[in-house]
């Protein structure tokens, strides 16, 4: 049985990997967050992987707070990039494969057709370097690696977006949603069965990889559908970004082409808002 490190556990993403684990038995999954597993300590990542000669290390671990890390610079970097740096050598000492969790904050956002891994990356904030620089640092020091890219997470765990316009929703009769980013809402449970099943292939075809929910979307439209679909009153008023400034610059356009990742894996991707209504479904 293959044994599977996945960090970052208690993230949406490790939850939602978490919580499809028992259909995929041909694996032995360690689930660890910072109290198991420090990625930042590398001595103690080193011990780690020798103590447990994993196959796998699926890295869900990573600094998010976006604007936080306009001023929590060190934090973020100690996370995105020296975290990395230690998984990506332990990894490499143990013959492990790695697969790591990426972000379009990569891109400027300035073109206005879907992003593919071709296109150079050229990120706007503190957040989105480090998350560059974390990918640099896999590409130095690893052959075997598999780089997901992905955009706009929610799900039924974790703070996310659609938990927020639900929570706002039950004091509030109308919200002020952007209305000029444009991006892809994904769902991490999407994205939690496409790693397993790309694990599960033993693909060799390594590199750079962009994963999202399938169509174009705002933030206002995402608010709109979520209550929509859950039957919410509440009218969302469009407002533009200048209206809402926020610390850290984020990309206006940042929808990710799938095609690579479709067509390599021979894998079909759900529409965004046909995953919505899912995750609200699945919501308690």
């Amino acid at each position: 049985m293959k044994q599977v490190l996945v960090t970052g556990a208690k993230g949406q993403l490790g939850r939602c990997l978490q919580s499809i684990s028992d259909a995929f038995n041909d694996f032995e999954f360690h689930f660890t967050d910072i109290a198991e597993l420090n990625i930042t300590d590398s001595q103690t990542v080193s011990d780690y992987f020798k103590t447990h000669k994993f196959d796998w290390c699926i890295n869900c671990a990573a600094y998010t707070a976006v604007d936080k890390a306009e001023t929590e610079v060190d934090k973020a970097k100690s996370i995105n990039v020296e975290g990395v740096r230690h998984l990506a050598k332990a990894s490499e000492e143990a013959g492990a494969k790695l697969l790591h969790i990426s972000t379009d904050f990569v891109f400027d956002g300035k073109q206005n057709i879907a992003y593919t891994e071709k296109i150079k990356a050229n990120p706007l904030s503190v957040y989105g370097k480090t998350k560059l620089d974390g990918e640099n640092v896999i590409k130095d020091f690893l052959s075997r690696y598999f780089i997901v890219r992905t955009s706009w997470l929610y799900s039924e765990y974790a703070n996310n977006f659609m938990k927020t316009m639900l929570r706002l929703s039950e004091d509030r009769n109308e919200l002020r949603v952007v209305v000029d980013q444009i991006g892809t809402p994904t769902y991490a449970k999407d994205l939690a069965y496409f790693i397993l099943e790309l694990i599960t292939k033993d693909s060799e075809d390594y590199g750079i990889y962009h994963f999202s929910n399938l169509g174009v979307a705002s933030w206002y439209d995402f608010a709109k559908a979520i209550f929509e679909i859950k039957a919410i009153d509440v009218t969302v008023n469009a407002i533009k970004s200048e209206s809402f400034p926020t610390p850290a610059q984020r990309p206006v356009f940042s929808v990710l082409d799938t095609t690579k990742t479709k067509e390599t894996f021979d894998y079909k991707i759900p529409f965004w808002r046909d995953s919505l209504k899912l995750a609200l479904m699945n919501l308690k």
